[in-house]
């Protein structure tokens, strides 16, 4: 599902008429804030060298309303971020058609090699993903934050899809 893609042959773009499918399930500002708040998983796109896509699920959490995430410094996808910083993130939800809901970030990763900063996201991914207290994992996290590097996502586009705000047939 893309918020690109285009109406039905024939219809216009914009104007009076039906509203187009897109327009209808787009989230608000709002709305994509909330998700991507409430979510712990992204699927994260990167650029192999030959230009096909590497995608690899990830753990983040938002950094003053970005996409922040941490990896190992030898990782497929730091390697190709090093090369070219263009990512997709996806994040989505809903198990049924009638409640499928999602963001596409499209940006730039920049890299983040200050060792205070990329343990702060580590810190922060430990608290969310694991439900242990912080002490108990601190010396795991200030251990591995040594051997990694963080990413912050800088947004150019996004596109969002709310499947709920849709008639179901029958109602």
């Amino acid at each position: 599902m893309s918020g690109d893609d285009a109406g039905r042959a024939g219809q216009p773009e914009s104007g009076p008429g039906p509203a187009r499918h897109r327009d209808r399930v787009t989230m608000t500002a709002t709305d994509q804030a909330a998700l991507l708040a409430e979510s712990r998983k992204l699927q994260l796109a990167t650029i192999h060298r030959d230009g096909t896509p590497h995608l690899v699920t990830m753990f983040y959490v938002m950094l003053d309303g970005q996409i922040a995430f941490w990896t190992y410094r030898s990782a497929q996808k730091a390697r190709n971020l090093a090369r070219d910083p263009r990512v997709t993130c996806l994040v989505e939800a809903g198990e049924e058609y009638f409640e499928l809901r999602g963001v596409q970030v499209v940006g730039t990763a920049r890299r983040i090699e200050d060792p205070a900063r990329v343990l702060d996201i580590g810190r922060r991914l430990a608290a969310v993903t694991t439900g242990m207290a912080a002490d108990v994992l601190e010396e795991y996290t200030t251990k591995t934050a040594r051997k990694r590097v963080g990413f912050v996502v800088e947004p150019l586009r996004i596109i969002s899809w709310d499947f709920r705000k849709l008639a179901r047939p029958g109602d």
